[in-house]
């Protein structure tokens, strides 16, 4: 869960950092990470197999075969994110078609093209502390996210204000200073993978396999279904920031302090989903399926109480939060009334999610996709759309339509994780 978190603190820290140079680069920033977050959550599903396959072979005993797919793992991350990264700038030339504010299309090109750069070290990172995640190890990757999220945060306030005889670079200084710390963790986990005398088979196995095409089917199978099930959530959210583009400057820097607010309280139950999908495949490769009902449950309460917290501090402290990201009244009072929406669904949010990840550590695909299409493209976009752009509703109506899908989400799949643990 912390790591998680980590994950998002560069995210997080640009925002914070250029909303103090002004509202259109917090707006460009706001579109932006909507791009980037959709196609990084849909290739982390993508990447997931990884981790299930390598739990499942330690489970099992056997560290070889979770060196062979830690090798096609990391083969799948470099030939998804080269084309990917290329596809997102490549979208750049149809930015203007999007509808969002002329200003904010025209300030973006340079912090958009480095964003895009970025995902290939993103997913080379996911991939290799999922590795070590699922032989039992995650405090090391986290010890390295940390250390690269304060990276951004020096190299952010350096290129965007310009300080020690750095470029004062605004906007393009995040685009850089992100760029670079995510380089830098993926070279510090991959050193360490190294060192780590417990990980020699394992590390040894993937250095000297070969990517054969059964294996890569294999992930593939799984993984593209996962990583629909995660693009289908996350193209709602990246289509709630265009929506909130189409109503203007203001509600899409608000709508931008929203969602990095939510995301970053996302990635606990997230975190938890995760471990609960590399213990459940863990489970299943020892031969203990007794074990994961109960894993089930203890995610349950554990998600139920870390939304509780998240939820009072939305409602008692929304408006200082808001304020932290922006100066402008008008932007920080949108975004305070949001964030009581996004209080009210964190329940729902996190509970849909834990019940995915256990359901993907049984190998059960095909639900998780097929409720976060009902949900998300049925009901909660088009519901944003036709509340909150069409009826008039505005951005507080967007968020409530991304509520409701995630309450029909969490309902359809802790049904079918109760039918399939009974």
């Amino acid at each position: 869960m912390l790591g998680q978190v980590s994950q998002m603190l560069m995210g997080i820290a640009d925002s914070m950092m250029i909303g103090r140079v002004g509202t259109v680069e917090l707006a460009a920033a706001s579109f932006t990470g909507a791009v980037f977050n959709l196609i990084l959550v849909g290739c982390i599903g993508l990447l997931q197999p990884g981790s299930v396959l390598v739990a499942r072979a330690n489970g099992a005993g056997r560290p070889e075969e979770a060196g062979l797919w830690l090798r096609h793992a990391r083969w799948v991350a470099w030939t998804a994110g080269l084309g990917l990264a290329g596809l997102m700038a490549a979208s750049l030339l149809v930015a203007d078609k999007f509808g969002q504010p002329a200003e904010v299309v025209e300030s973006m090109g340079v912090y958009y093209a480095l964003i895009a750069a970025s995902l290939v070290p993103a997913m080379l990172f996911q991939v290799d502390r999922q590795f070590s995640e699922a032989l039992g190890r995650p405090w090391e990757p986290l010890a390295i996210l940390l250390g690269g999220a304060a990276l951004n945060v020096l190299l952010n306030w350096m290129f965007i204000y310009g300080r020690l005889g750095a470029p004062a670079w605004g906007l393009e200084g995040a685009g850089f200073a992100t760029l670079v710390a995510r380089v830098a963790v993926v070279l510090g986990l991959r050193g360490w993978l190294a060192w780590v005398r417990g990980f020699a088979v394992a590390v040894r196995a993937a250095r000297e396999s070969r990517i054969t095409a059964p294996r890569v089917r294999e992930m593939l199978a799984l993984g593209i279904p996962m990583g629909a099930a995660l693009f289908f959530e996350g193209a709602a959210f990246s289509g709630a920031a265009i929506l909130s583009g189409w109503l203007g400057t203001v509600p899409l820097a608000a709508h931008q302090i929203a969602i990095s607010c939510a995301a970053l309280t996302f990635m606990v139950p997230l975190g938890l989903s995760i471990a609960l999908t590399m213990r459940t495949g863990e489970a299943v490769g020892a031969g203990r399926m007794d074990r994961v009902r109960p894993m089930a449950v203890g995610a349950t309460v554990l998600t139920c109480a870390t939304a509780a917290l998240s939820t009072l501090g939305f409602v008692l402290f929304g408006e200082a939060v808001a304020g932290a990201f922006s100066r402008d009244p008008e932007v920080v009072g949108l975004a305070a009334r949001v964030l009581v929406i996004v209080a009210v669904f964190q329940l729902f949010d996190g509970l849909q999610v834990v019940f995915a990840g256990s359901l993907r550590g049984l190998a059960d695909v095909k639900a998780p996709l097929a409720a976060a299409f009902l949900a998300f493209w049925v009901l909660a976009l088009p519901g944003g759309w036709w509340f909150g752009v069409r009826g008039g509703g505005g951005l507080e109506a967007i968020w409530v339509a991304l509520a409701a899908g995630l309450a029909v989400a969490a309902v359809l799949l802790g049904w079918r994780l109760r039918a399939m643990t009974r």
